[in-house]
């Protein structure tokens, strides 16, 4: 359920940004990455390092976002991908892969061990923390940004088929 939350809420994020006037989404604002396109795009490369450490394979990245941005359009495309990924792999594990822990290494230096569960709880948690920032982004444009809360979600999506 976690995963399908991330990516119903990202269609909904991606949606309000790319619905921006020509340019908007890369203008230079007061926050963290400086604009919504690199904040979005730091929430996918930290969806990578992650796939990289439950697939158990090296990534390259050295920091926790690329120096430029990819395009919108690019990014979106990159992002469904990645919640695809994630949504495919999560409906595969049973209870004992939720506990599997996988040890890594974090870009920062130093070792970390988290379990798969634990992993997916964290890419969630930290996507919403992102889109916040996104959705303050979005007010500084004039934008209402979109109601992608768990609860919603949950409303709209989950409690239809009980």
């Amino acid at each position: 359920m976690l995963v399908r939350y991330k990516a119903w809420a990202n269609g909904l994020t991606f949606e309000s940004v790319m619905n921006l006037p020509e340019g908007a989404a890369l203008r230079p604002r007061q926050t963290r990455f400086g604009n919504m396109v690199h904040t979005l795009n730091h929430v996918y490369v930290v969806d990578d390092i992650f796939r990289h450490h439950l697939q158990g394979t090296k990534h390259c990245y050295t920091a926790r976002n690329t120096e430029h941005p990819p395009s919108l359009g690019d990014l979106w495309e990159a992002v469904q991908s990645m919640d695809r990924w994630y949504i495919d792999l999560v409906d595969s594990w049973s209870a004992e892969d939720l506990a599997r822990v996988v040890h890594f290494e974090f870009v920062g230096g130093g070792e970390g061990a988290m379990t798969q569960e634990e992993i997916v709880l964290h890419l969630v948690n930290h996507a919403t923390y992102h889109r916040g920032f996104v959705g303050d982004m979005l007010y500084q444009a004039a934008v209402t940004p979109p109601s992608n809360d768990l609860p919603v979600f949950l409303r709209d999506h989950c409690r239809k088929a009980r």
